[in-house]
């Protein structure tokens, strides 16, 4: 993996529960890493759905390197919008990883 393939820079974000002023559990998400990325792959689809309505599933894929403890619990902040990961494939043996991941919204 080239250094100089990687121009896109995204954070990997993992989910924190705080508690709040009046002591409720809230989920907050905080970043775990901040990365350099190749993205791989854009693929855009707008579907109509009876329970969603009207959608755009934007599903992206994102070469890095290596990091440990990354799971598919994690999510990916890119460009100011976050993305869910669907799917995480090894390259090699710890080189890094195909990050498969989605978003959906109107």
């Amino acid at each position: 993996m080239r250094a100089g393939d990687l121009d896109r820079l995204i954070e990997i974000q993992q989910c924190t529960t705080t508690v709040n002023e009046f002591r409720t559990p809230v989920e907050t998400w905080s970043p775990f890493a901040t990365m350099r990325a190749k993205l791989m792959q854009i693929s855009v689809s707008d579907t109509e759905n009876a329970s969603r309505g009207n959608t755009s599933d934007a599903v992206l894929v994102f070469r890095t390197r290596w990091l440990d403890g990354l799971t598919l619990e994690h999510r990916v902040a890119y460009q100011g919008a976050t993305y869910t990961i669907r799917n995480l494939k090894e390259l090699s043996r710890r080189v890094g990883w195909d990050i498969r991941c989605e978003r959906v919204g109107p």
